[in-house]
């Protein structure tokens, strides 16, 4: 059960926010001796130490056994966040490396991926940006034959994307079939959407008015099924900045940081981890133990939506790194990529 930041009382309130800010400011447990040390508590080292028990108690802080100091657990530092932390807004500099990476040209997922980068290095975690679930719109489609049962199939896209895929062929299709279908799909369904150019091709299949013979038109089928299929299967999710986590500190957190580059492999879980974000409308912090993915890592997860034109939110963009972040600057800073993505979907 949460504690109330109201049920602290004052001088119970000062020592615990010293303790956090020291704990993510170094990583390191804080001794009462430390604490006494600092300006403005006016207490002595036994009184502290008895405050610091107090808060050990309630849930608030625990003292590993190797050390006689004291850190903020999952609960503490979900505590601090919502009821005692002062956000500091992205400086003049971060707004600039992170804006400079959106010109708008070139197809989104490259914006969005180099935004992630910006994000990822100011912020010494891991960058995740969910995109936006839009359908490719056609540009141009060719087949080239690979082998007697293999061909490539290439996509380019209306934002000027291009994308490989294998598919499967009998030896009795002709090269001159290759052909026809892919000139076909570039002439004929070129600024469709994939699932408006397989309806229409399922309608002139089945209406016999297909300019094709019947084995271009199942190439051409076969070849728009393969992406709408794939689109719908796999999380639209781009993680940047893996190498971030791997800093001077991780040293004496090694298994930590192993655990949690695992857990980064696991695209799928944490897209439906960060979409939590969308259902909530604003950015969302999840720390520690409070997500069961990054629970054995001991990780947190700041994200926040971002709006396309109309204030629909297509897409959640945050960071994953250890709970001893410094939350004051990140979370505006990850508020300001979704603002700075929403600008760029208008």
């Amino acid at each position: 059960m949460n504690t109330p930041i109201t049920e602290l009382n004052d001088r119970t309130r000062s020592i615990f926010k010293v303790v956090v800010e020291s704990y993510l400011e170094s990583g390191a447990p804080v001794g009462s001796r430390t604490l006494s040390k600092i300006g403005g508590l006016n207490l002595s080292p036994a009184s502290i130490r008895n405050v610091m028990q107090d808060l050990e108690e309630a849930g608030l802080l625990a003292s590993p056994h190797t050390s006689a100091g004291r850190m903020p657990t999952d609960q503490g530092l979900r505590l601090f966040v919502d009821g005692m932390m002062q956000a500091a807004e992205p400086t003049a500099e971060e707004r600039r490396v992170i804006e400079s990476q959106l010109d708008g040209s070139g197809p989104i997922e490259n914006a969005l991926a180099a935004a992630t980068s910006a994000l990822s290095g100011l912020s010494a975690c891991a960058g995740v940006v969910m995109v936006a679930k839009r359908e490719a719109v056609l540009k141009q489609f060719s087949f080239a034959r690979l082998s007697p049962t293999q061909a490539l199939a290439i996509m380019v896209g209306a934002d000027g994307s291009v994308e490989n895929r294998l598919v499967e062929i009998a030896p009795s299709v002709s090269d001159s079939a290759l052909v026809e279908a892919s000139n076909y799909i570039s002439a004929t369904l070129s600024g469709l959407t994939l699932s408006e150019a397989l309806a229409r091709i399922d309608a002139e299949i089945r209406g016999q008015k297909a300019e094709l013979d019947k084995v271009s038109a199942q190439l051409v089928r076969k070849g728009l099924a393969l992406w709408s299929l794939d689109a719908n299967d796999r999380p639209v999710l781009i993680v940047r900045g893996q190498s971030h986590l791997l800093d001077d500190a991780a040293a004496d957190d090694l298994e930590r940081v192993r655990q949690l580059l695992d857990e980064l492999e696991n695209t799928e879980e944490i897209a439906r981890l960060i979409d939590n974000a969308r259902e909530a409308q604003a950015t969302r912090i999840f720390i520690g133990a409070e997500n069961n993915l990054f629970s054995l890592s001991g990780s947190s997860v700041i994200a926040a939506p971002y709006r396309e034109a109309g204030g629909k939110i297509v897409g959640v963009v945050g960071v994953i790194g250890p709970t001893r972040l410094n939350y004051a600057r990140i979370v505006p800073m990850v508020d300001f990529t979704a603002q700075a993505l929403s600008r760029l979907m208008k």
